[in-house]
């Protein structure tokens, strides 16, 4: 087990946004959480890697109980984020904000590879290293927030909302991107998302999430043809 959270919970002042939640990953699954916006989503994937406090639960990863580490221990761990909306810095170049994602790690083979890695398979991100991030595209921009998290060669990424505010034709590219990294790759991924036909399409597993408890879970293919479901969260 990669990555097993129990009965998590999570509050912002007297709002409970999360209650007694348990969910698990193996290595090399892509299981994806969806839920109508406020389901408490996002609040899951903050607590996993230490964004926010958690008020009950435990968070496991790699068998190792992190649950009162602060979040560089966890990213340091293996854990990265790609949060909602790639919130870049827009003065930063390309490359510069490429390389937060490796603050701290000396300049070595390994991670120039990395980067190479990473500009092969987003080439407009070494075509565009220089310029400001604030130049890039709105589907630039999420390339860039997934390459920054994948620079340091996580074990597990979390991945919140990445389709919001792009266009069809880019939340295509993106989904098939994430599915081509977990297939080809092996990497393990924790995806957060409204857009619930898009996540289960890609996703081994899923959980459903509704006022911040979880009411459905199972194979994907599985929640993807049940009838109740579709007509509570997939609008059918």
């Amino acid at each position: 087990m990669l990555l097993e959270v129990r009965d998590l919970a999570v509050s912002y002042g007297d709002i409970r946004a999360v209650s007694g939640v348990s969910l698990e990953l193996d290595r090399g699954e892509l299981v994806s959480i969806i839920g109508a916006n406020g389901a408490g989503k996002t609040s899951i994937l903050s607590g996993i890697i230490g964004m926010v406090p958690t008020l009950g639960g435990t968070i496991r990863f790699k068998g190792e109980d992190i649950t009162a580490l602060p979040s560089y221990r966890r990213a340091r761990g293996g854990i990265r984020l790609v949060p909602e909306r790639a919130r870049l810095f827009p003065r930063l170049t390309v490359h510069e904000n490429l390389m937060t994602g490796a603050y701290g790690r000396p300049r070595s083979a390994e991670l120039d590879a990395r980067v190479r890695w990473l500009h092969e398979l987003f080439p407009i991100l070494g075509e565009k290293r220089r310029q400001p991030a604030a130049t890039l595209s709105g589907g630039q921009q999420q390339q860039l927030a997934i390459a920054r998290a994948l620079v340091s060669a996580p074990e597990l990424l979390l991945v919140d909302e990445i389709s919001m505010g792009l266009m069809p034709k880019l939340v295509d590219q993106v989904f098939a991107l994430l599915s081509d990294l977990n297939r080809r790759q092996g990497l393990t991924i924790l995806l957060v998302e409204q857009n619930a036909v898009a996540a289960l399409a890609i996703s081994h597993r899923a959980y459903v999430l509704e006022t911040g408890r979880c009411v459905f879970q199972g194979k994907a293919e599985e929640l993807a043809g049940d009838s109740k479901l579709k007509a509570a969260y997939l609008g059918e």
